[in-house]
């Protein structure tokens, strides 16, 4: 009589291992910033996404580093998108989650622009100082989103919307641990609804919406969340301050580190297959297409 072996996390480990060396096997070799990019962790967060099949995360990642040749987020600067972030609309917090990731937190209420391209600009700006930012061992973010001062005057456009979507989706694979809407007006509702269009399952499930009467929301956001370390704005205990000039500080110190690290001198992004791709910035709505 055969006994069938227990299957341990060992296993999966091991298998995971060799999809990931089959995906890079698959991307072929790499050099300049699509070596820095690819990393183990990278290749995996593509393989989650795509349920580790691996033709799909390979195509996926090759989509991801033509976009980023193009789009060049690690080469924006905090200068460049200064303008967009002066009322706080969307900033790096001070703090971490309960698991030590960085969080961002989003003020739609705060909107003070009105150019689509710039504002995604920024937010793609502030997903790469995160990520720069995150602690070893650490791949994902947690999003807060604050409503207050939220209105149908400062919401952003459906196809905004959708284009920033197809972005995090797209080329920030499985970076989003968790998102709270806290305390969203009724009318948002509606928003969300044409917005969850757009979203993949996985990505809808992380969407959490907290309400300050609801005392399981609550206590959900309690459990990702240290309450002396959340600002009141989300029913903690601490006080969130904006101060534009000294974050302005904070990310110019945060863009020599970025340079630092892709390197001024690196060479442009080649893909495996050994062509290079024009640097030309492509519109994000053309991509989104």
């Amino acid at each position: 009589m055969f006994l069938r072996r227990k299957h341990t996390q060992k296993d999966d480990s091991e298998q995971r291992d060799a999809k990931v060396i089959e995906l890079r096997t698959a991307i072929g070799p790499l050099s300049g910033r699509c070596s820095l990019f690819c990393t183990d962790a990278c290749l995996m967060r593509y393989l989650e996404a795509r349920n580790w099949n691996v033709d799909k995360a390979r195509k996926m990642l090759e989509e991801t580093l033509k976009w980023r040749s193009t789009y060049k987020p690690e080469e924006i600067r905090w200068h460049e998108v200064a303008h967009e972030g002066e009322t706080g609309k969307v900033s790096r917090a001070s703090f971490h989650d309960r698991q030590g990731r960085t969080v961002l937190i989003l003020r739609p209420g705060m909107q003070n622009t009105t150019s689509a391209e710039n504002n995604i600009r920024h937010l793609v700006y502030l997903l790469e100082n995160a990520i720069i930012n995150l602690s070893e061992g650490q791949e994902q973010m947690s999003w807060l989103i604050d409503f207050t001062g939220f209105s149908l005057n400062t919401s952003v456009p459906i196809r905004t919307a959708r284009d920033i979507i197809y972005i995090l989706q797209s080329h920030y694979p499985e970076r989003l641990a968790i998102a709270f809407l806290y305390n969203p007006p009724r009318f948002f509702e509606a928003f969300y609804k044409a917005v969850r269009y757009f979203l993949d399952p996985k990505t809808a499930q992380k969407v959490k919406f907290v309400y300050p009467k609801n005392k399981d929301s609550v206590e959900m956001m309690q459990l990702y969340f240290d309450i002396e370390n959340l600002p009141n704005e989300f029913g903690g205990n601490a006080t969130l301050k904006y101060d534009h000039e000294e974050f302005s500080r904070l990310m110019a110190q945060d863009d020599v580190k970025t340079a630092k690290f892709w390197g001024s001198d690196e060479k442009p992004y080649q893909l495996g297959n050994g062509h290079s791709v024009a640097p030309e910035p492509a519109p994000i709505s053309q991509q989104a297409g």
